[in-house]
């Protein structure tokens, strides 16, 4: 018998993401998907939304997740790790094969797994300066290996989470990049691994495609802010919210005047899941919002949108002969052939990132 899903702490924000992909779920009834990086920021909001699709619409698609550490997942996300529907998997991309899977999974293995998302990678900061070779190889083995895994077990439609790393600095006159601008990470840079590697990891995922084997689709993925975003990694807007969470004046490191954009987290499990599931969708979109801040505004947004409204510090004066970095993308081709939009407003996803964490407590 199938058992009813516990409702979720992110119940509206689940709705929401049904309401706008609903008749995109038929792909999958009866169907298998493999999940690498299904236990990240990502991950996180693809499970959620694909067990409470599954449950609603009654669909029987199982989802195998690749994880290094499964007892970690099941402590932080009891209600996904417990679901009849999925099932986890312990290993690393760069190992991935079918024997792996099987000797896990036993019996329950699928023959065949129709769709795959691959969204694992190396990603932390100090990985990218200190160890640069590994988050090479995470992409270049790693999707290979996931490629390998895919053709084996028959999977017809593949999604690779990419980067706007790839685009390497967006030029000061540029005010959003586009899918066509042929721009590349500056390889004498300390910290243009991850970019590199998502390059590489995208002309592995077109050269399988145009062999026909499958069809592989890439989301080039810009910047994000909602529930299950880490607070203490490199991620500006989630340093933002864990000072204001913290009682503390938000710091802005530098002169605040870079341009960054953020598309809340349900939004972005939307686009995913259309870029994999709509038959129309082929090829490369930029994954975002258009609509861009500098760090600066956005830190006030954030302090605006709390409850303490903390004061804001920017740690450096702006060179007013040095033009502002931007990070933006262009997302006119999935709005245009997709139908894609950016539904929550900045302040709304804020706030939403804001109210998820538990208040901090006070001793007496």
């Amino acid at each position: 018998m199938t058992t009813t899903l516990p409702r979720s702490s992110l119940a509206t924000d689940l709705d929401h993401i049904l309401d706008h992909t609903q008749g995109l779920w038929e792909g999958l009834r009866g169907q298998a998907i493999f999940i690498t990086g299904g236990t990240g920021f990502f991950g996180r909001w693809l499970l959620e939304s694909f067990a409470e699709a599954n449950h609603r619409f009654s669909l029987g698609a199982q989802a195998v997740v690749l994880t290094r550490n499964p007892e970690g997942f099941r402590r932080r996300a009891d209600r996904l790790a417990g679901d009849e529907f999925i099932q986890l998997v312990k290993g690393d991309v760069q190992d991935l094969n079918v024997d792996l899977v099987s000797s896990q999974l036993g019996s329950s293995a699928p023959e065949q797994f129709s769709h795959f998302i691959h969204a694992a990678s190396e990603t932390t900061e100090s990985a990218n300066r200190h160890d640069p070779t590994k988050v090479l190889e995470t992409s270049l083995i790693g999707t290979r290996r996931a490629l390998d895994f895919a053709e084996r077990m028959g999977t017809e439609n593949f999604l690779l989470t990419s980067s706007g790393a790839v685009y390497g600095a967006q030029p000061h006159d540029l005010s959003h990049v586009p899918e066509t601008f042929s721009g590349a990470p500056d390889i004498n840079a300390p910290l243009s691994a991850y970019g590199e590697g998502k390059r590489v990891a995208e002309l592995l995922c077109n050269t399988r495609s145009q062999s026909g084997a499958m069809n592989c689709k890439i989301a080039r993925c810009f910047a994000f802010v909602g529930p299950h975003l880490a607070l203490d990694a490199h991620y500006a807007i989630g340093n933002f919210i864990r000072d204001a969470l913290a009682g503390k004046p938000i710091q802005v490191n530098g002169d605040g005047t870079p341009v960054r954009s953020y598309l809340y987290a349900a939004d972005l499990a939307i686009w995913l899941w259309t870029i994999l599931l709509n038959p129309a969708a082929s090829g490369t979109y930029n994954v975002g919002s258009d609509e861009a801040h500098s760090l600066r505004e956005i830190a006030k947004f954030v302090s605006q949108n709390n409850s303490t409204q903390p004061p804001v510090q920017v740690t450096q004066t702006p060179n007013p002969n040095s033009p502002a970095t931007r990070y933006v993308p262009d997302t006119s081709r999935a709005r245009c052939e997709l139908g894609l939009q950016s539904w929550t407003p900045l302040a709304a996803a804020i706030r939403k990132t804001l109210e998820f964490h538990p208040p901090p407590t006070t001793s007496i």
